[in-house]
């Protein structure tokens, strides 16, 4: 089965980046930007989209509050108990899940510039995996052993970090070949990622039925319990890597036209997709270690905000939001929705699930036409 034909990618790409070049560019002494209206007008459309189910997050609950209600309290107004409802409650969760979801957007969207297939993203690749073995080998064996003694001294988000990190140098390695092809590093990433997989359950069947159990909600990727604590650590990391992240857009648009092209643009290749790589991997681990291992929302994010704007490649700004507005969204269909409520993971793994076959039914149409 053919996961895509990079070829016809490179060429769409091609087609579409040339197509954009008699658009007008706007100028700012040095600076200058290619205006889309459609594009504008989409991340428009997606922000309206993610206030208003951000809203309905902290508004829906036990205690059930009206939208204006929740505005007014954000502005600072409200009474004393909605204040507290809010904003020691229900507010660090809706903000995680805004905050995970646009990190895993970006890190799907880097990932999948990077090996130009619309199939890699960090939980194919095995990196979420990484992250995820990393975490609960410390909620499992607590301060036992050498190496798990190291991640306990790191606490969960730095050795969510540090097992994403590994991980990635691994597939890295394993797929370099005088440069990096995106069949080879998604189908060492997919035996990379069946491997830990099989650890993390190695872990859950010998450890403690406590620790499993404790184990057993992370790894189902939840906001239940999210804190002000875990809202700052990921704040900081996707407002710097991202921010470092739109500012190489044009590395980023240059190496979706393939190696050559890239090089004749004066793009350094192999450390510009390093610098890439490493910036998907640090985004993905710390939103594993705020929320577990929330699935499908790397692939599927920047696929969508590609339709959406119809651009050449998966949209740094617009997949952060489309990520956010599907992790939110899920919880909130997770909380309110379904009779049971779930963690945010299972609600986004069973719509990702068939995006990810019609994804590949589709590809394989590219192919076979």
């Amino acid at each position: 089965m053919t996961l895509l034909d990079d070829t016809a990618a490179d060429d769409t790409t091609a087609g579409r980046l040339r197509s954009s070049l008699s658009r007008r560019a706007l100028r700012v002494g040095p600076f200058s930007i290619v205006v889309r209206p459609l594009t504008v007008a989409v991340s428009i459309v997606l922000l309206a989209a993610l206030f208003l189910v951000f809203c309905l997050e902290i508004a829906l609950g036990d205690y059930p509050m009206s939208i204006p209600d929740v505005v007014s309290v954000l502005l600072g107004g409200g009474s004393k108990a909605q204040r507290f409802i809010v904003q020691d409650l229900r507010l660090p969760r809706a903000l995680t899940g805004v905050l995970v979801g646009a990190a895993l957007g970006i890190a799907g969207a880097l990932t999948q510039s990077v090996s130009r297939n619309a199939l890699a993203s960090p939980d194919i690749l095995g990196i979420t995996a990484g992250a995820t073995t990393a975490a609960v080998s410390l909620i499992v064996l607590g301060g036992g052993g050498a190496f798990v003694g190291i991640l306990a001294l790191l606490g969960l988000p730095l050795a969510a970090l540090v097992g994403g990190l590994l991980t990635a140098i691994v597939i890295y390695a394993l797929s370099w070949r005088g440069g990096i092809e995106g069949y080879r590093l998604i189908l060492i990433g997919i035996g990379i990622n069946a491997m830990l997989v099989a650890v993390t359950g190695w872990l859950m069947v010998s450890a403690d039925i406590n620790d499993v159990s404790r184990a057993q909600v992370w790894l189902n990727g939840s906001l239940n319990g999210a804190t002000w604590n875990q809202v700052w650590p990921v704040a900081v990391v996707v407002a710097v890597v991202g921010a470092s992240v739109l500012i190489a857009s044009f590395t980023i648009g240059g190496l979706r036209l393939g190696d050559e092209n890239a090089t004749s643009l004066g793009i350094k290749v192999q450390s510009a997709q390093g610098r890439l790589l490493l910036a998907s991997v640090v985004l993905a681990a710390v939103a594993t270690a705020a929320a577990g291992p929330v699935g499908f929302v790397a692939l599927a994010a920047p696929q969508i905000a590609m339709r959406l704007i119809r651009s050449a490649g998966p949209p740094i700004f617009t997949s952060a939001i489309c990520g956010a507005v599907l992790v939110v969204g899920s919880d909130l269909i997770a909380r309110t929705v379904l009779p049971v409520e779930l963690p945010v993971g299972i609600v986004t793994s069973a719509l990702g699930g068939p995006f990810l076959l019609y994804l590949l039914v589709r590809n394989n149409r590219k192919v076979t036409a």
